[in-house]
């Protein structure tokens, strides 16, 4: 799998998903980082068939309203340290993994659980 990291999210979360055999970039990687705009950033997502990991609701409402970006994975922890927001990835990305494996493209985790939005 491919993912984009958010601006406001660690790129330890990106180091960590690349450890995990997955593709992976932070938008501060991007040609003009995290001042690109979220237009920019969907149509790279969806050409590089990428997932977006957000805490930016921006991303889901364009989904909803747009189908763009495709595959999004809206994190709504509210503000959370980065040791906790990895802990949570490490005991859950197995399930986050396989949702969008079986072709989900909308997911959402916070504190105590992944919802699928349909």
């Amino acid at each position: 799998m491919k993912f984009t990291i958010d601006a406001h999210l660690p790129i330890r979360l990106k180091e960590w998903l690349i450890t995990q055999g997955h593709e992976c970039d932070h938008t501060s990687d991007l040609p003009l980082g995290n001042d690109t705009d979220d237009n920019d950033i969907i149509k790279y997502i969806d050409e590089e068939d990428r997932i977006i990991i957000s805490k930016d609701s921006d991303f889901y409402n364009s989904n909803l309203l747009h189908g763009k970006p495709r595959r999004v994975l809206l994190i709504t922890t509210g503000n959370i340290s980065n040791k906790n927001l990895m802990k949570l990835f490490q005991a859950n990305f197995s399930m986050i993994k396989a949702f969008f494996e079986k072709g989900d493209e909308v997911l959402e985790i916070n504190n105590v659980s992944i919802y699928v939005h349909k």
